[in-house]
C-alpha cells in the first residue's frame, strides 16, 4: 500500500535546523525525483532574485522576487523548481518554533500566499540569512555553536511571524470574533482531521454553537460546518491524490462511519465521487 512519504528532518541535521542557498549558477545539487510528500517540519523560502513555483495541497503556488513564503509539516508538496532563481531554503524543527509564532504560521484564516516584502525587508532578510548560512557552516564546533545558530534563527522567525502578521486585515485584528476563530483553527488542526461536529466544537470553547457560527463567519465569511468539511475534504484529496489508501479506508480514518455519507458529502463539496477524483488526478 502506497502513503503518502514523510520527510524527517532529524535525517539531515541533529540541530534542529537546515539551511542552504541556491543559485542561478545551476550548481545546485538537483534532486534525482520530485515525489510529492509531507515534512515533520517547517520549510521557509525566500527568493531575492527572478521566479520559482511548487505545488502545495494541489495548488500552484508561484514565488517572485522579494517573496517569502513557507510550508508546514501537513501539506503534502512538491520540491520547489527555482527555474534559475536565487533564494533561501530554511528548514526548522518545529520544537523551535515558539508558540507566538506558530499562532501566525498555522491558524490564519485561510492557506498562507507568498508575503511580499520591502526592498528594506528584503535587505534585512538577506543579510540576516547570509549571517546564519555562514554560522551554520564556520561555527560547527564551536562550544557556543546552538547558542549562535539558534539565536540567529529565532530572529528569522520573529521577521517572519510579523511579516505574515501584518497580512491580517485591520478589522479582524484584537477582536474577539477574531481570537475565537483562531481558537477554533487550533482546535481543528489539533483533532487531525477527525469528522467532530460543530457542537464539540462550541462546547470545546465553552461558547453557544450560534455565537460560534456569528464569531467565524464574521471573520472567514464561512460557516463552522463548512471549515470542518474544508479540513477533512483537503485531507481526504491529499490522500486520494498522494497515495494508494482505499476510499474507504480513507473515509473510516476521517472518521465517518458511514462510507456512503462521506461519499455523498465529498462530490457535494467537490463535485465529484473520490473514486472520480483519484481517476481524475491520476491521469
Amino acid at each position: 500500500m502506497k502513503n503518502i512519504p514523510l520527510d524527517l528532518l532529524q535525517e539531515k541535521t541533529s540541530i534542529g535546523l537546515e539551511i542552504k542557498v541556491f543559485k542561478s549558477d545551476g550548481q545546485q545539487r538537483k534532486p534525482d525525483r520530485d515525489v510529492a510528500h509531507r515534512d515533520d517540519h517547517y520549510i521557509f523560502f525566500l527568493l531575492t532574485k527572478g521566479m520559482g513555483s511548487l505545488v502545495a495541497d494541489l495548488q500552484d503556488i508561484v514565488l517572485s522576487e522579494g517573496q517569502l513564503y513557507y510550508i508546514t509539516p501537513s501539506q503534502v508538496h512538491h520540491l520547489i523548481k527555482t527555474n534559475g532563481a536565487e533564494g533561501w531554503f530554511l528548514a526548522v524543527d518545529v520544537a523551535l518554533i515558539p508558540m507566538e509564532f506558530r499562532n501566525v504560521f498555522e491558524h490564519r484564516q485561510s492557506s498562507q500566499v507568498p508575503c511580499t516584502l520591502t526592498d528594506y525587508e528584503l535587505k534585512q532578510y538577506s543579510a540576516l540569512l547570509n549571517l546564519l548560512h555562514e554560522e551554520f557552516l564556520a561555527r560547527q564546533g564551536d562550544n557556543f555553536y546552538l547558542h549562535i545558530i539558534h539565536t540567529l534563527l529565532q530572529t528569522f522567525l520573529a521577521m517572519a511571524a510579523s511579516s505574515y502578521n501584518v497580512l491580517q486585515t485591520s478589522e479582524n485584528k484584537h477582536t474577539r470574533s477574531a481570537e475565537l476563530t483562531s481558537q477554533f483553527k487550533k482546535l481543528l488542526a489539533a483533532d487531525n482531521h477527525s469528522n467532530s461536529t460543530p457542537s464539540a466544537y462550541a462546547s470545546k470553547l465553552n461558547v453557544s454553537l450560534g455565537h460560534l457560527n456569528e464569531s467565524i463567519k464574521k471573520v472567514t465569511g464561512s460557516t463552522v460546518s463548512y471549515w470542518i468539511q474544508q479540513e477533512i475534504f483537503s485531507e481526504a484529496k491529499r490522500l486520494l491524490y498522494h497515495s494508494d489508501v482505499d476510499v474507504k479506508q480513507i473515509a473510516y480514518g476521517l472518521g465517518y462511519k458511514d462510507y456512503s455519507y462521506f461519499s455523498r458529502s465529498f462530490r457535494k463539496a467537490s463535485g465529484m465521487s473520490p473514486s472520480a477524483f483519484r481517476k481524475l488526478n491520476r491521469k
